[in-house]
């Protein structure tokens, strides 16, 4: 009895989704969106547990993730209409289509950007130290580029050159750039990229549980890390995009970033070593020490009325209250009678 068993033919590469599309109930559902989400959704969850784990509020975190995370997508789809304007204004092209975030096209810089804006202004607000709060979101953050990458693969976008590799990247025919018709595989750099952060996220959590990173210095090795890597994936990439000195504007971007995140690391570690206590005051959802002074300083009734008495009542009451004194009698002490007509103690104020 042959004992052969038929082989299973396993492609050698990484098959492109067939559809990144799906209607229900007549509506579309993105898949790039579903991703966005779920990066925004898990970054969130990370960065909560780190927030609570140092003392602070989870209540106090979310308000200010309410202002952080519109202003970041504002501000992705902001850097990107800005750095690749070609695609949106000019000849034959269609302004509109700059709204159209579910076609794809977020740039993190502009979502880390303006989404650390928003915090700023809502820590202001609620008197929190701003760094404490880059410092828990920092890995979050990372992750939740992981999730967001993936939106990038549904779309069959953002791949680098042709590569024969097992794990190279299926395009469709009408999603391969100019000049690479005959190429069917190509460097899925979206996967790299994903990869990289989680990594990064390891290397902020790990780093900040060893050292007790603070004052900003987790939220930088997280900018260190990411653009670190992000610098050469990006060298791989194919699309169309902008170059400055023979580099693209976005190997320029993580070049600076990673120098001023080290700078600012190492700035951070000599000034203000150690960590900011967020176990009290507004961070950990409690008044200020100012505020709590001033509720102090704030006289109770008692001490605003001090003429009420232990009872509750006021002393002039009491006083207006008692009965009045009795008047002497008349009959016993009669006074004398005076002769108004004829007394010799009149004052002549009567004929």
């Amino acid at each position: 009895m042959s004992s052969l068993i038929p082989a299973v033919m396993v492609p050698a590469f990484i098959p492109s989704p067939s559809q990144g599309v799906w209607h229900v109930l007549g509506l579309p559902l993105r898949a790039y969106a579903l991703c966005i989400l779920a990066g925004i959704f898990v970054g969130y969850w990370l960065g909560r547990r780190r927030w609570v784990a140092r003392g602070g509020s989870a209540p106090v975190l979310a308000d200010i993730m309410f202002w952080a995370i519109p202003f970041g997508l504002v501000g992705a789809r902001i850097y990107h209409v800005v750095t690749d304007a070609e695609l949106y204004f000019g000849a034959g092209r269609h302004p509109i289509d700059a709204l159209k975030i579910w076609h794809g096209g977020l740039g993190i810089w502009g979502a880390v950007g303006f989404g650390a804006l928003g915090a700023w202004i809502a820590c202001r607000r609620a008197k929190v130290p701003f760094l404490a709060v880059a410092d828990a979101m920092a890995p979050g953050i990372a992750l939740a580029q992981v999730f967001g990458r993936f939106g990038n693969y549904f779309n069959q976008e953002l791949f680098g050159r042709p590569t024969t590799k097992p794990w190279g990247l299926e395009i469709s025919p009408e999603h391969r750039p100019a000049g690479y018709a005959d190429f069917a595989t190509f460097h899925p750099t979206f996967l790299y990229e994903a990869v990289w952060n989680l990594g990064v996220v390891a290397l902020v959590i790990l780093v900040d549980r060893r050292f007790k990173l603070g004052h900003g210095r987790a939220f930088f090795l997280y900018v260190a890390g990411y653009t670190a890597g992000r610098a050469w994936i990006e060298n791989m990439r194919i699309d169309t995009v902008n170059h400055f000195l023979g580099l693209r504007l976005n190997v320029w971007t993580a070049l600076i970033l990673f120098v001023l995140a080290v700078a600012a690391f190492v700035l951070s570690a000599k000034r203000r070593p150690g960590q900011e206590d967020i176990t009290t005051g507004p961070a950990a959802g409690k008044p200020s020490d100012s505020e709590k002074a001033a509720t102090d300083a704030t006289p109770t009734d008692d001490e605003a009325n001090p003429t009420t008495d232990s009872t509750g009542t006021d002393a002039g009451d009491s006083a207006a209250s008692a009965e009045p004194a009795e008047e002497p009698d008349a009959e016993a002490n009669p006074q004398p009678k005076v002769d108004v007509k004829n007394g010799a103690d009149s004052d002549g104020s009567r004929d």
